[in-house]
């Protein structure tokens, strides 16, 4: 049977309406579920938070300042002759008696007895120095800090955040790693100045080594004299303890 063009034509445009409507009622796709990381990988509140050790005191980052999160959120407390933290927001600590000048090593140990236990990926800690200006907008600093998984960081904030090592997380054999979720890890993290360089070791072996000119800088720091501390990244739960400097 032959259908005239005329007959097509009008069976097209009544077909086209139908179809408009049924692609209007269809339900919508599902929207890409969130990775767990970015879900819920948001800084906690620490119930009972505070910082409870003689002489310390700190500094919430400014992203979770500028949410409404203060020292209170995470707990700072003496644990026999160690410290005992439960950190929310990334936070860094420190005891403005506890000062540093010319050639000095900063050292702590670290146990984080469940590794990873409060997020699904490795968060780091460690050793702070040459802190000036501490607790203000002008503040400047530097730190080396371990994760659980081999791998480590230098950063620094002058007062703007700043790499002194790679972009990313170095690996390196000396650095432990926890067996698995939940399992215990422990660093003895140390940095160390120098005349002309700053080095930071991780269970007695150097890994990463920085020339003083490179970090002592306009935008970084003030200087590598000054008040040294702890460095904590959010969500983490650690013992330190040996927490000393030494003049070198």
């Amino acid at each position: 049977m032959r259908i005239s063009r005329v007959c097509l034509g009008w069976m097209m445009a009544a077909a086209i309406p139908a179809l408009a409507a049924a692609q209007a009622t269809a339900p919508a796709a599902p929207a890409a579920a969130q990775k767990p990381s970015e879900a819920e990988d948001k800084d906690r509140a620490v119930a009972g938070g505070g910082v409870t050790v003689p002489g310390w005191t700190g500094k919430v980052d400014a992203k979770a300042t500028a949410a409404g999160m203060t020292l209170k959120d995470s707990k700072f407390e003496p644990q026999g002759d160690a410290i005992h933290l439960a950190v929310g927001p990334a936070t860094t600590y420190w005891n403005p008696a506890n000062k540093a000048a010319g050639n000095y090593t900063v050292s702590a140990t670290f146990d984080e007895a469940k590794y990873m236990n409060l997020m699904d990926h490795p968060h780091p800690y460690g050793i702070m120095i040459a802190g000036n200006d501490l607790g203000t907008e002008n503040q400047s600093y530097l730190y080396c800090s371990a994760y659980g998984n081999g791998t480590f960081i230098v950063r620094g904030m002058g007062p703007a955040p700043f790499a002194v090592s790679a972009r990313k997380p170095e690996p390196n054999a000396a650095i432990n790693k926890a067996a698995g979720k939940d399992q215990p890890v422990k660093q003895d993290i140390a940095v160390t100045v120098t005349a002309d360089k700053i080095e930071c070791s991780v269970n007695g072996t150097v890994v990463g080594s920085y020339p003083k000119a490179d970090v002592v800088a306009a935008g970084k720091l003030k200087s590598t004299d000054g008040v040294y501390g702890l460095r904590f990244a959010h969500n983490t739960e650690v013992q330190v303890s040996i927490f000393k400097m030494t003049k070198k």
